[in-house]
């Protein structure tokens, strides 16, 4: 039976905290809606959009709830590996993200394995990390290295290992129109870097 080791760390860090500004008012946020909907040329009073506004707050606030999510928080609840000594690997999870260059949706897939060193934690904080760190502005290099230092830095396993593939909008819907293409970044740290244990994650991740 695994035993849970519970680990506490300090609370997130916020957009307000990060950057040592207020942040703005559901009001601000909605009249800067309004202004875009001005600017792209039709009436934010209409009927159809009268509530737009509003409803992109919401919107925005479940698209960007990264920001408030706290990645030691998430692998906080431990247990141990119980004489376990192989890799952890969950693969396909759902990722979606938000490109910080045009604010065009980012959507895929990410795979994570880990080397468990002392601990290993439940699956769904694996995908609960992706989550934290997708839901926040980002480039597809950047969020792979985020959850990647994130699980070696709280876990502190043998090897890591982030492999994201992604469509970006921001070559689908606009610029060159590039369909059907996607973009493959991955990271591996510890054991994951050298032989065997290299060739043995890189063939599971492609099987």
């Amino acid at each position: 039976m695994l035993t849970p080791v519970l680990h506490v760390s300090a609370p997130p860090v916020t957009a307000e905290d990060a950057f040592d500004v207020p942040r703005p008012s559901r009001a601000e946020a909605e009249a800067a809606v309004r202004t875009l909907i001005r600017w792209a040329g039709d009436d934010p009073l209409r009927a159809g959009l009268h509530d737009t506004p509003a409803r992109v707050a919401r919107a925005y606030e479940e698209w960007f709830g990264g920001y408030a999510k706290d990645p030691a928080q998430i692998l906080g609840r431990r247990f141990e590996r119980s004489g376990y000594d192989d890799i952890v690997l969950l693969r396909d999870i759902p990722l979606h993200s938000t490109c910080e260059h045009h604010m065009a949706p980012i959507t895929g897939v990410a795979h994570l394995a880990y080397l468990p060193g002392e601990h290993v934690v439940g699956l769904s904080k694996l995908a609960r990390l992706v989550d934290a760190y997708a839901r926040r502005l980002q480039i597809q290099e950047r969020l792979t290295v985020d959850i990647a230092d994130a699980l070696q830095r709280e876990l502190q396993p043998r090897g890591v290992a982030v492999v994201i593939r992604a469509s970006h909008g921001c070559m689908t819907s606009r610029g060159v129109h590039v369909h059907r293409s996607a973009m493959l970044t991955r990271r591996l740290l510890g054991a994951f870097e050298r032989e065997p244990w290299r060739n043995d994650i890189l063939a599971a991740l492609s099987a």
